[in-house]
């Protein structure tokens, strides 16, 4: 499963994600904002975010699409070249 897994793509991700937290030019939070976690408890994908744990709860609806994300987004491509015809 996860020899499939495109890191650079996992890496672009989370540095995109850091960004969204960025202030005083060139800070980040480390952990992901509370309005995402919220708007994750929400759609019931979590637990309530708002607890002194540094960690988060996942519902078993948010593990089932955080894995369904997780490959959508940083799966390799096929590789042509190995193909048939490559």
């Amino acid at each position: 499963m996860l020899e499939e897994t495109d890191w650079n793509r996992v890496d672009d991700a989370a540095l995109a994600l850091l960004w969204l937290t960025l202030h005083n030019d060139n800070r980040v939070w480390r952990q992901i904002d509370w309005f995402i976690t919220d708007r994750l408890h929400e759609k019931g994908l979590i637990a309530d975010p708002r607890t002194r744990s540094k960690s988060l709860v996942l519902t078993p609806e948010g593990i089932a699409r955080a894995e369904q994300l997780f490959h959508h987004l940083f799966d390799r491509e096929p590789d042509s070249s190995s193909g048939p015809c490559g």
